[in-house]
C-alpha cells in the first residue's frame, strides 16, 4: 500500500488556542477599522455551523468555538462566499452510470484506464459516473477502507480518476460509518496509541442493545484483543468493519478532511454509505438520531461553502418514510435514493398490473426544491427488501421471493428480535426480467427495457448500474467464487469479450446498450422530464397499464409517459388520461403521431410510449 496521505492531516487538538482568526483578526478591526474579508467570512460562517455542532455535541462553548475554529481554518483556503445556494445544480440533461473501478478489466492495463476506454461507447449517453470506493480495502467489495486518501493501485491512481471527473461528472464514495479493522487508525486503536485509540466505540457485551436496528445477521460487537486487553467494539455491518465514532469531534474533522480532498480530486456528488447509523446511544435503535440528521446538515453546509455545485446523497436502504427524512427540511441531502422503486418496478412486472406502484407514487411528495430522487433500478447491492415495507400485499412478496429464486437469485437475510427476516434480493435484474409470476417466458428482453423505461421517466435523476447497461446475466461463478450472494451482481467483464459482445448485433448486450442509450438520449432533450418537473398519477380503467403525466417546469412541454406491464397486447383511449386535442401530439419513442385521440392507443407488450405535444424527433 502506498504510503498515507494521514500524516500530513492529523487533527488539531480541542483544547489548544486557535484564536488567529476568532480572537486576534476580530480584535484588528474593532473600533473604526473595516472588517477583513476573513472576518466576514468567519462570522458568516460560524452563523450558519454552531447551531448544528450545538445540536450534535451540546452546548459546551469551548468545545463548539475550538471546532468552529478548526473546520474554518481548514476550509478558508477553498472557501466560497456565495450566501446563495445553486439550485439549479441539475436538469433534464443529467444520466448517471454506477460502476465498479474494475467491472471491466483487460490484460497489463489499469482497470480505471479500461473503464475509460469504455465510456467512450457512452460518452453521448451518460453524463455522470459513480465509481464504487476505489480506495484500498480489506473486504465487502471496497466498503471495508483501509485508505481513504488513496487509490486502490489495484484499479490505478489519482490522475486515472481524475481524467474521468474531467469527462464526466463524478460521484465519490464516502464510507463514513467504518473504517476497516485493517486501517492504521484501528491498528493504533489495539496499541493504544493516538489519535485512532479515540476513534472507536467500545461497548460491554452484556449491555441490552435489543433495540439496536439490525441490517445484517452478523454480531454487532467484536471482540479485539490490544494491547490493554480484551476489549468489544461496534460493528454494524462485520468484523471487518468497524464503526467510527462520531462522538468524538476529532473524528468528523477527519470526515471533512476527506470531502474536501475529494472535491479538489473532482468530485461533483459525496455518496453518504450507510449513513443512517453514524450516531449511537444505547437505549436508542441508533438509526436516523437526531445527531445523525444535523451531521448531514453541517455536511451540507459546509459543502455549500466550499463548492456550491457539490451535491450529497444519502444511501438509506430503509422504509420509504424514513427515507425521505433525508430531505430534511430542504436542509440535508440534495438527493436520496428511491429505494421503493427496484421492488415495486420488479413486482409491478412480475404481476403485471400497476395497483401498488401507482399507490406509492401518489404517496410520495415532489422533491423540495433543491433537492431531487436518484431513481434506479439496480446496484451493486441487492434488490432492498425493507424498503417495499408496507406497500405490497403478503401474497405478491411471497410470490416475489419464490420469483426471483426461480430465476436464479438469493435472498439475504437480516437479524431481527424475533429472528431473521429477508433483507434483499441478490440477483442480476436482466435476469430478474426472465419471466413473470406464470414463469420464464420470451419477453426478458422487452420487460427489461421497460423497467428501464419506467425508472428513466419517473421524478427525478436516473442512474443505470453498467450491468443494467450490458444486461449482465447472473455471475453464479463470482457466488462460488467468494462465498457471497452480492457477487451474483458484480460480474467482471474482460474487456475483448465484451467488445465481441457488443459487436454482435443479436447478442443481449448489443440490443440492450443500444436501445437503452436511443431512449437516453431522447429523454435528454425534454424538458418535461426535468428532475423537478410536475409530475402526475393517471387512471385508466386497465390495471396493466402504468401512465403518468410530467410537465417541464416552464410548462411548454407535457408528456404522458404510458408502460404495459404485462405479456399482452393493451389499449388505452387517450381522452381517458386526459390527453386533449388542442396541440398536435406523437410518441417520441416510436415516432406515432397521434391524428385523433378518439383513437385506441395500441401498445404491444411490455411497450413503453412518451406521448408529447413538442415536436417528435427519432433517434
Amino acid at each position: 500500500m502506498q504510503k498515507s496521505q494521514y500524516s500530513s492531516l492529523e487533527p488539531t487538538n480541542l483544547a489548544a488556542n486557535t484564536s488567529s482568526i476568532g480572537d486576534s483578526e476580530a480584535n484588528s478591526h474593532k473600533g473604526k477599522t473595516a472588517p477583513s474579508l476573513a472576518v466576514k467570512n468567519f462570522e458568516y460562517f460560524s452563523l450558519k455551523i454552531k447551531p448544528l455542532l450545538r445540536k450534535i455535541y451540546g452546548d459546551d462553548k469551548q468545545t463548539v468555538d475550538s471546532l468552529v475554529e478548526q473546520i474554518f481554518s481548514l476550509l478558508e483556503e477553498d472557501f466560497s462566499d456565495s450566501a446563495t445556494e445553486n439550485l439549479n445544480k441539475w436538469s433534464q440533461n443529467e444520466i448517471v452510470m454506477i460502476t465498479y473501478g474494475d467491472s471491466i478489466c483487460a490484460p497489463d492495463e489499469s482497470p480505471l484506464v479500461t473503464l475509460s476506454c469504455f465510456l467512450e461507447y457512452l460518452q453521448e449517453t451518460i453524463t455522470g459516473v459513480h465509481i464504487l470506493p476505489f480506495c484500498p480495502y480489506s473486504s465487502d467489495d471496497g466498503f471495508a477502507v483501509i485508505d481513504y486518501l488513496q487509490v486502490n493501485p489495484e484499479l490505478g491512481d489519482w490522475p486515472h480518476v481524475e481524467a474521468i471527473a474531467e469527462k464526466f461528472d463524478l460521484m465519490a464514495d464516502l464510507v463514513l460509518n467504518h473504517i476497516s479493522s485493517e486501517s492504521m487508525w484501528f491498528q493504533q486503536f489495539k496499541q493504544g496509541i493516538k489519535p485512532g485509540c479515540d476513534y472507536f466505540i467500545e461497548a460491554d457485551p452484556q449491555a441490552d442493545l435489543s433495540e439496536v436496528v439490525r441490517p445484517r445477521s452478523t454480531p454487532l460487537l467484536v471482540k479485539v484483543d490490544t494491547d490493554q486487553g480484551e476489549k468489544h467494539v461496534w460493528a454494524t455491518f462485520s468484523a471487518d468493519q468497524v464503526d467510527l465514532n462520531f462522538a468524538n469531534p476529532d473524528v468528523l474533522i477527519e470526515v471533512l478532511k476527506i470531502i474536501l480532498f475529494y472535491i479538489q480530486k473532482g468530485a461533483k456528488y459525496i455518496r453518504l454509505d450507510a449513513v443512517g447509523y453514524l450516531w449511537k446511544c444505547l437505549g436508542t435503535p441508533c438509526i436516523h438520531l437526531p445527531q445523525t440528521h444535523a451531521l448531514i446538515k453541517l455536511f451540507r453546509e459546509i459543502t455549500q461553502f466550499l463548492n456550491p455545485d457539490v451535491a450529497l446523497i444519502t444511501e438509506t436502504n430503509v422504509p420509504n418514510q424514513e427515507n425521505l427524512s433525508y430531505f430534511g427540511n430542504r436542509d440535508e441531502a440534495h438527493l436520496i435514493y428511491n429505494f421503493s422503486l427496484p421492488p415495486l418496478v420488479i413486482n409491478a412486472l412480475l404481476q403485471g398490473k400497476s395497483d401498488h406502484l401507482k399507490t406509492w407514487m401518489m404517496s410520495m411528495p415532489p422533491a423540495p426544491m433543491g433537492c431531487a430522487y436518484f431513481n434506479f433500478t439496480a446496484s451493486h447491492d441487492g434488490i432492498g427488501l425493507r424498503p417495499a415495507e408496507g406497500l405490497l400485499s403478503e401474497t405478491e412478496y411471497n410470490t416475489m421471493l419464490k420469483m426471483m429464486q426461480q430465476f436464479g437469485g438469493k435472498i439475504s437475510m437480516r437479524q431481527k428480535p424475533e429472528g431473521e427476516s429477508p433483507y434483499e434480493i441478490n440477483i442480476s435484474l436482466f435476469d430478474a426480467m426472465k419471466g413473470t409470476a406464470k414463469g420464464e417466458d420470451e419477453w426478458q428482453i422487452e420487460r427489461f427495457l421497460c423497467s428501464q423505461t419506467i425508472m428513466m421517466a419517473v421524478e427525478g435523476i436516473p442512474a443505470f448500474y453498467i450491468h443494467s447497461f450490458l444486461a449482465t446475466p447472473n455471475d453464479y461463478a463470482g457466488v462460488a467464487a467468494t462465498g457471497r450472494n452480492r457477487s451474483i451482481n458484480r460480474h467482471q467483464w474482460n474487456y475483448q469479450e465484451l467488445v465481441a459482445q457488443l459487436n454482435d448485433p443479436n447478442s443481449n448486450q448489443a440490443i440492450v446498450i443500444k436501445e437503452l442509450s436511443r431512449r437516453i438520449q431522447i429523454r435528454r432533450c425534454q424538458p418535461a422530464f426535468h428532475p423537478n418537473a410536475t409530475q402526475y398519477t393517471l387512471h385508466p380503467m386497465n390495471k396493466a397499464l402504468f401512465t403518468f403525466w410530467r410537465q417541464s417546469i416552464q410548462r411548454d412541454q407535457s408528456i404522458f409517459c404510458i408502460h404495459n406491464l404485462s405479456d399482452r397486447v393493451q389499449e388505452l383511449l387517450l381522452s381517458d388520461i386526459n390527453l386533449i386535442c388542442i396541440d398536435p401530439w406523437c410518441d417520441l419513442l416510436s415516432g406515432q403521431i397521434i391524428e385523433d385521440i378518439r383513437d385506441r392507443f395500441i401498445l404491444q407488450p411490455y411497450q413503453c410510449a412518451w406521448i408529447t405535444n413538442h415536436e417528435c424527433t427519432i433517434h
